[in-house]
């Protein structure tokens, strides 16, 4: 009886130790940009969009999903569109690149 409790506690601390080696992926702002929807821009519309990505080991998105809205759909789409083209940084996990969830918030704002 004590020693598969034992067992246990060492698979357990193992388990959370490889999860807190993960690291998400990432992108650069300055080389992934979304344009202004032209309605948004004359509807003066401006918000944050929440999203989530799926990035693959070699830095492309997989998958995407909207965590939360700016408000306006048309920001909405463009924000999705735009960055789920972008190339990221891969993620790693124990230091090797791998697949992982990212999350970025992208700001529209009018000058």
């Amino acid at each position: 009886m004590m020693t598969k409790l034992s067992v246990l506690a060492v698979a357990l601390t193992m388990g959370a130790s490889a999860f807190a080696a993960e690291v998400p992926a990432s992108f650069d702002a300055k080389n992934c940009k979304a344009e202004y929807p032209k309605a948004s821009l004359m509807n003066e519309e401006q918000g944050t969009v929440s999203m989530s990505f799926l990035v693959a080991a070699n830095g492309d998105v997989k998958d995407s999903k909207l965590d939360k809205s700016s408000g306006f759909k048309n920001l909405d789409k463009a924000a999705m569109k735009a960055l789920s083209a972008c190339k990221f940084k891969p993620g790693t996990k124990d230091g090797a690149p791998a697949e992982t969830w990212t999350k970025v918030d992208y700001a529209w704002k009018l000058d």
